[in-house]
């Protein structure tokens, strides 16, 4: 596939996860946020195993493999599911996305203490201006009531995600990650409508007390943003490869933020678009990109 068909897929998945973030923040306030995510995983689990069986790309895991799909299925789905849902019921859809945005520094750093691979002067650089943006778009001055835990859950929900992406690296040497996808989201699925029983008991009646526009929402959610988003994603870092795959990343909380600002009415100030600039700054330096762009650079100079 041509290199800007794979720069535009890239750009609608961006679309497609910042768009999430205001749904998610409108779906919560319909139906309590653990059995929301629940049935919203389900929903997207069954179309990805669908969409992978009509690619003839099913097969039952090896032994060896149900280990990392149970860890990710703990990371990727339940914590980060879970937190995300939580933290966008009491926090705005704005501190959401910027949060979610740090998402490519925290793999960096994860990846130095996992996986023994130090960052350099410049990712540690861009570590501090990454959390300065955070600190100012979102610790300093909010102005959204409980907004701190909100946010705190949030940011257990990136890390829990950025964790997954260890387990799911180690996974892609013998499991296909879109398949490891769909056994994580149809395991994972039923774990959180579990909790949803305990958590928030006769909270399912509350589906049939929503609208036309929720099903359509939840249904653009589960379907277009979570199953359809993760499978074209995962192709297009195939091609593209992950470091220019990172700097697409940066484009995830300015849709979130334009589009919560439209859709939910959220005020944005100076101190979200300073962060925002800081963050996508310590995204470029802290995961590597902007050294691996220097570098090519320079060898096609030579």
């Amino acid at each position: 596939m041509k290199q800007w068909k794979i720069y535009t897929m890239l750009l609608l998945v961006m679309f497609f996860w910042g768009a999430n973030v205001p749904i998610l923040k409108y779906l919560v306030a319909e139906v309590p946020p653990v059995t929301l995510t629940g049935f919203r995983i389900l929903v997207a689990g069954i179309v990805v195993i669908l969409i992978l069986w009509k690619m003839k790309l099913i097969r039952k895991p090896f032994k060896h493999e149900w280990k990392y799909i149970f860890l990710g299925t703990i990371t990727n789905v339940v914590g980060h599911h879970y937190f995300l849902n939580m933290g966008l019921s009491i926090t705005s859809g704005t501190h959401g996305g910027l949060i979610l945005g740090t998402g490519p520094i925290l793999t960096a750093i994860s990846a130095a203490i996992i996986l023994k691979y130090f960052p350099t002067k410049v990712q540690w650089i861009g570590l501090l201006l990454g959390l300065a943006g955070l600190s100012l778009a979102v610790l300093v001055g909010s102005e959204t009531q409980g907004a701190n835990i909100g946010d705190f859950y949030v940011f257990l929900a990136i890390f829990a995600q950025v964790l997954s992406y260890m387990v799911i690296s180690k996974a892609a040497r013998t499991l296909n990650p879109l398949l490891m996808t769909a056994y994580m989201m149809l395991i994972g699925a039923p774990i959180i409508i579990l909790i949803s029983f305990i958590q928030e008991p006769g909270a399912i009646l509350a589906f049939g007390e929503t609208t036309q526009k929720f099903w359509w929402l939840f249904i653009a959610s589960a379907i277009v943003c979570t199953a359809i988003g993760h499978l074209m994603y995962n192709y297009a870092v195939g091609q593209a490869g992950p470091t220019k795959a990172a700097i697409f990343m940066n484009f995830n909380p300015l849709f979130a933020m334009i589009l919560s600002a439209i859709f939910l009415g959220e005020i944005l100030n100076y101190r979200h678009f300073l962060g925002l600039i800081l963050i996508v700054a310590g995204v470029m330096l802290g995961s590597g990109a902007a050294e691996d762009m220097w570098k090519k650079h320079k060898v096609k100079k030579e």
